[in-house]
């Protein structure tokens, strides 16, 4: 009897830590500076990571632990004009972080000043959007003085899709997210090093919330 009662005991207090352990929350950013696609080089291997600027001093996050959250109000509409066709028919809402910084909209760019000058053939970093998973396409483009877009990845018209970004750049676009949802968003950043040898930084999957 005292066994059965012991192995009771025991059971008990399993089932009372079991949900501590399984306790997690991940890092919700909903506002303010972040580079989201981080490249760094660690003297032998690329790094991919999201740097918050949300917090000081800034911190290197995994992009597992982050959910980058676009709030209503990033809601606009699709402009007119077949330039900006592959964000859908003209009118229709589109949810948009924007290239240059809005009050209390999350604003992520793309930073590869963590590698330097020398570290990689060409000065530069091909970073591939490799896939997509959610309600709708994704995109990610810049918008030059005049208004004339330039797209860099766009899930809409098939992926993965590669950009080369030079070394030692800190630059910012727009993400826009053509429905309200969930996103997992999957990046890479690869390059040569001088002696010939790929390097890669492996895939790393983004979380991306918009709010209707």
């Amino acid at each position: 009897m005292k066994g059965r009662v012991l192995a009771g005991a025991a059971a008990a207090v399993l089932m009372t830590l079991a949900p501590v352990a399984a306790a997690y929350a991940a890092t919700t950013i909903s506002s303010g500076h972040v580079d989201a696609v981080d490249v760094d080089w660690t003297g032998t291997a690329l790094t991919l990571d999201l740097r918050d600027g949300t917090v000081t001093p800034n911190v290197d996050r995994n992009p597992a632990d982050v959910v980058l959250n676009a709030v209503s109000a990033s809601r606009t509409s699709v402009p007119s004009g077949s330039a900006y066709a592959f964000l859908g028919t003209p009118g229709s809402p589109v949810w948009i972080l924007p290239q240059t910084q809005a009050a209390a909209i999350v604003w992520p760019g793309f930073n590869t000043e963590g590698v330097p000058s020398g570290a990689l053939q060409g000065n530069s970093v091909s970073v591939r959007l490799v896939s997509v998973t959610g309600p709708a396409d994704v995109s990610v483009y810049t918008t030059s003085a005049l208004g004339t877009p330039t797209v860099w990845f766009d899930s809409g018209n098939g992926l993965p899709d590669s950009r080369a970004i030079p070394v030692n750049t800190h630059a910012h676009a727009n993400w826009a997210f053509e429905a309200a949802g969930t996103y997992k968003v999957v990046f890479e950043a690869t390059g040569t090093t001088s002696a010939g040898a790929t390097v890669s930084t492996g895939q790393q999957t983004y979380t991306f919330t918009v709010q209707p």
